[in-house]
């Protein structure tokens, strides 16, 4: 059961959450900001509401894919367990069960989300100022300090939407670029989709009427919201991680790899730096969850009523 038909409604997800997400790229990825009000206000007088919605087109196209595999390979894999373990398809998973259809479905997404990731982090940050440092453009005063000049991409942007970005991604670093950040993204979802998934079971369990033969929507919505909220928490160092590493391909390349990225940011700026967004990814993954575990519920009756 893949679900080819389903989720429409995960359209509105990301349309929800998407001026979130980017209020949470530019906090992670930059270091200018002193707070996220003042990230969202320097958003806004640089580019008005529009900044807000850099790089929602190819999220919001994928989407459908991308839930469809997701939920798809969590459905069919508690399938194959159930089968497996218990002789029947249809026999409900327990906790151990869930966890390990969990962490094989954030495994399986990265293939899809990676790529994904990667193009709506370049479209978001691309009017980043880039620190002239950054560029080796640094010039020095007559005192002998550091002038740091800043270039925007505003006037001539980098990428012109996400078909060129692919394009430019694949002809100045190959097909290895698009997935540039991914191993941060498995760091991120196998244990957040296990965050997700089993959070999700528990609160709808406990949110459900006794003798009913499906959940109430109010109990979905609110379970889902809740899972999703404790899963981008947690997640929030990871995903820190991960958006450095996929925004740094835009300039000068800064970090090698995965520790080299922790540890630098570290020296830099403290372990606070890997709870940057955290407050963010707490709000935007309550609607987001929200709607995307109602259009999996919604979608289960439809099939299993055919």
């Amino acid at each position: 059961m893949w679900f080819p038909s389903v989720f429409p409604i995960g359209a509105s997800s990301v349309i929800v959450g998407h001026p979130l997400d980017t209020v949470k790229t530019h906090l992670q990825a930059g270091k200018r900001y002193k707070n996220t009000l003042h990230c969202v206000l320097q958003i806004y007088r640089k580019e008005t509401v529009a900044g807000f919605f850099k790089g929602l087109s190819f999220p919001l196209a994928s989407i459908t894919v991308y839930n469809s595999v997701v939920f798809g390979i969590f459905n069919n894999t508690q399938r194959v367990i159930s089968k497996f373990r218990y002789g029947d398809e249809r026999q409900p998973c327990g906790m151990l069960d869930l966890t390990l259809a969990s962490m094989l479905t954030g495994l399986m997404s990265v293939g899809l989300g990676a790529p994904v990731d990667l193009v709506k982090i370049r479209l978001q940050i691309q009017t980043l100022p880039c620190l002239a440092e950054n560029l080796n453009l640094a010039g020095t005063t007559g005192n002998g300090n550091i002038a740091v000049r800043s270039m925007t991409l505003q006037g001539q942007p980098t990428y012109r939407g996400p078909i060129h970005c692919i394009c430019s991604i694949l002809q100045t670093e190959g097909i290895r670029g698009l997935y540039r950040g991914a191993g941060a993204m498995v760091l991120r979802d196998v244990p957040g989709y296990t965050l997700y998934f089993i959070p999700y079971a528990l609160f709808r369990r406990w949110l459900s009427s006794e003798g009913r033969s499906s959940p109430h929507l109010c109990s979905i919505c609110v379970s889902g919201g809740l899972a999703g909220s404790i899963s981008w928490v947690t997640a929030t160092p990871a995903d820190v991680v991960k958006s450095r590493l996929q925004a740094d391909a835009l300039h000068t390349r800064k970090y090698r790899g995965i520790v080299h990225c922790i540890v630098q940011s570290y020296k830099t700026e403290g372990i606070h730096v890997f709870f940057r967004g955290a407050s963010v990814n707490a709000i935007r993954g309550f609607p987001m969850s929200a709607t995307m575990f109602l259009g999996y519920e919604l979608s289960l009756q439809f099939f299993r009523a055919l």
